[in-house]
């Protein structure tokens, strides 16, 4: 009797993208076992750090192989015994209560069978040499202010195992995990939103960029930059213009810079830009407003700012100082501008694009001041009105961007409101803005004419002052005279008022998640 003979289906082969994004999802599931962790403000950063090491020591792989080719020494920037290969990469090493006092003492025995200090320990002692300052600062400041929470060194393995299977070495598996990792930020982000961290969806980001339109040899600053978003969107416009050897090391050295204070930001800054590309982040771990506005020189401007500083907040006395007596405020947006005011190079046409929060358009006193500054000494070219939701759901607090350059005085200022799409009454978290709602706002961008999104408004007769010549208004809260909608009557002050209450509701989950960090420390 004839049989069919039937051949064994060969096992599925899973994409690239499909057996990454399986790599981070089994991560993430086990490190939900671990009971020092509590949700993914604690094991982001964790999943981040170990990546971070992966990729290094990948990185160095392919530098070392460069350096025999073309016999010439190489040292490493990590040594042994503390590479990602000498610890991390035999599945069934060192583990368990040994693998947590690796990491986190202050001396330990290595995995060598030497005593030193633990791996955050050395990382955080590195100093750059002979040309390799950088990275080796990066390395370093990146941990300075890391703690490990993982309470189990076996699960900690476990991750540290399926890590080991992540190649950075691949062009492929890194644009690939780059795109995985973005999506691992905005869970961050929602995550974060509750602490009162305010992060600029992607499509602003991105439309931003475009029409500020950076150019390869100009300087571009985020002196707020959280997890990178600007510096990453604008490395990759500046990429596909670094056609040549040359242009590559100017995009590398010379090209973006950013700040951030919060070390969970910083951290997860450093790994998406390098991610991206970047092979050494100049991100300052330190608060942007600690320098005298008035001891800023030439050296320290660049020629683009793009960036969304914090809304609210307040800063210490020390760093009000640093401003104008009369310039003081306890509105970080407002210290922020006068930051990106002063750090814009005079030369040429430096440029900025800001996203502000509703409340300074119209606000008096020293935002009034701080805004005529703006008006006599700057170019206000154009000012974008974003939709409430936008920033869900993290604030409805309405938000502008405002784009101005060194070419002023200010004559003219354009509004585009943009639209929300049809049938819809606000942005949510489920239903976010997309980039092509920006369409509009591109194409007129370049040819210019009033419509029903549109007007231009004389900045002549908008500053006021008293007889003694002092400014007492400055009000850039121009409603659009085409529009049929239903306005705001309530006074300004009203309107000031709930921006405040709601501020203040967000410092206070922020204190007791402060609190809550504590008492678990």
């Amino acid at each position: 009797m004839a049989t069919t003979a039937r051949k064994k289906a060969a096992p599925k082969q899973l994409t690239t993208a499909q057996r990454l994004d399986s790599i981070i999802k089994s991560a993430r599931k086990i490190m939900r076992k671990d009971k020092g962790l509590n949700g993914d403000l604690d094991r982001l950063p964790m999943l981040t750090w170990i990546m971070f090491l992966k990729f290094l020591d990948d990185m160095e792989r392919i530098e070392e192989g460069r350096a025999e080719m073309a016999g010439k020494d190489y040292r490493s920037i990590i040594e042994a015994p503390y590479r990602w290969r000498d610890w991390a990469a035999d599945a069934d090493g060192i583990t368990g209560p040994d693998l947590l006092s690796f990491l986190v003492a202050e001396v330990t025995e290595l995995p060598d069978g030497t005593h030193g200090p633990g791996l955050f320990a050395y990382l955080r002692a590195l100093r750059g040499d002979n040309g390799r300052r950088e990275r080796r600062d990066v390395i370093a400041t990146v941990f300075q202010g890391f703690a490990n929470r993982m309470e189990s060194g076996y699960l900690l393995r476990d991750v540290v195992n399926l890590i080991d299977g992540i190649h950075f070495d691949s062009s492929e598996e890194v644009h690939t995990l780059g795109r995985l990792y973005e999506t691992l930020l905005r869970e961050m982000r929602d995550a974060a939103g509750d602490s009162g961290e305010f992060y600029t969806p992607r499509p602003v980001v991105r439309f931003m960029v475009e029409v500020t339109n950076p150019k390869l040899g100009e300087t571009i600053l985020d002196p707020a930059c959280g997890t990178g978003g600007f510096l990453t969107e604008a490395y990759l416009h500046l990429e596909r213009q670094a056609d040549t050897v040359e242009k590559r090391r100017v995009l590398q050295d010379e090209s973006v810079q950013g700040g951030e204070a919060k070390s969970l930001p910083f951290l997860l800054s450093q790994l998406n830009l390098l991610l991206h590309g970047l092979h050494a982040p100049r991100i300052d771990p330190g608060n942007s407003l600690r320098f005298r506005l008035a001891e800023i020189g030439e050296d320290q401007r660049v020629n683009v700012i793009l960036t969304n500083p914090p809304f609210g907040g307040e800063e210490e006395a020390g760093t009000l100082n640093n401003f104008p007596e009369d310039r003081r405020t306890a509105e970080t947006a407002l210290l922020f501008l006068q930051l990106i005011m002063r750090r814009l190079k005079r030369a040429g046409r430096g440029r900025a694009a800001v996203v502000v929060p509703h409340g300074t358009l119209f606000g008096d006193g020293i935002s009034a001041r701080i805004k005529a500054d703006l008006l006599e000494k700057f170019n206000l070219h154009t000012v974008v009105r974003l939709r409430e939701g936008v920033f869900a759901p993290y604030t409805d607090i309405p938000a502008n961007i405002v784009f101005f350059d060194t070419s002023g005085p200010t004559k003219d200022i354009w509004y585009y409101e943009l639209p929300l799409p049809e049938g819809r009454k606000k942005y949510s978290k489920t239903a976010p803005m997309a980039y092509e709602e920006f369409s509009g706002c591109l194409a007129w961008w370049n040819n210019r004419e009033e419509n029903e999104r549109a007007w231009k408004v004389s900045a002549a007769d908008l500053i006021q002052r008293d007889a003694q010549g002092r400014v007492t208004a400055c009000n850039l809260d121009i409603k659009n005279p085409h529009s049929g909608e239903i306005a705001d009557h309530r006074a300004p002050t009203e309107i000031v008022d709930a921006i405040i209450a709601q501020e203040k509701r967000i410092l206070g989950i922020m204190d007791e998640i402060k609190a809550a960090l504590a008492e678990r420390v």
